[in-house]
């Protein structure tokens, strides 16, 4: 009959075979303050005719999303304006994220270089190595994206918009003692 899912075919997590792939950093650490260790990757969103592509940086410690960015087309600049957005409220020790051609791009990396700040990447297929990028991801979908028919990207913006609120300021999480992630990523607890 012809049936199949409607999903993006394009892969995500390509490297550019001309730039340098980063270790990964973050095996047997531990992770005990805010802005030790940041999470970065790219996800696509549905719309009613088409995709955006959302990039979200996640501090690992707090589970507060520190910054996001949205884009019609999946580019170094989506990630690099995320990353600056982040930075105005702080600077992590380490950033994690997959090998894409976005993540392993001079754009990208130099701007983390720039700022001193280490760069770590998981190993190919290894999804596990951001879970914490990986299950945000998956509650945006299924709280937010799957429930909603967005018409344009601008629609779907300001819905995202405010989910992270909500997800940052007033939902509780149960890893976190029932606390949101604001209060422990700004420690008003």
């Amino acid at each position: 009959m012809g049936i199949q899912a409607i999903y993006p075919q394009k892969r995500t997590s390509m490297p550019d075979k001309y730039h340098q792939i980063y270790p990964y950093l973050l095996k047997g650490l531990l992770i005990d303050r805010p802005n030790q260790v940041w999470g970065i990757d790219i996800t696509y969103i549905r719309l009613v005719n088409g995709w955006i592509y959302l990039t979200a940086i996640i501090d690992w410690f707090a589970r507060f999303v520190v910054a996001w960015e949205t884009s019609i087309i999946m580019d170094t600049d989506m990630v690099v304006n995320a990353v600056n957005k982040a930075f105005k409220l702080n600077l992590p020790d380490i950033i994690n994220s997959d090998q894409g051609s976005q993540m392993t791009s001079d754009g990208y990396t130099n701007l983390l270089k720039a700022n001193n700040v280490k760069i770590s990447m998981d190993s190919r297929g290894r999804f596990y190595d951001n879970i914490f990028t990986e299950r945000l991801w998956r509650s945006v979908k299924q709280e937010e994206v799957y429930l909603k028919d967005y018409q344009t990207p601008k629609e779907a913006k300001a819905n995202l918009n405010q989910y992270f609120h909500d997800y940052n300021y007033e939902r509780p999480h149960q890893n976190l003692d029932d606390y949101t992630p604001a209060e422990i990523y700004f420690k008003k607890y």
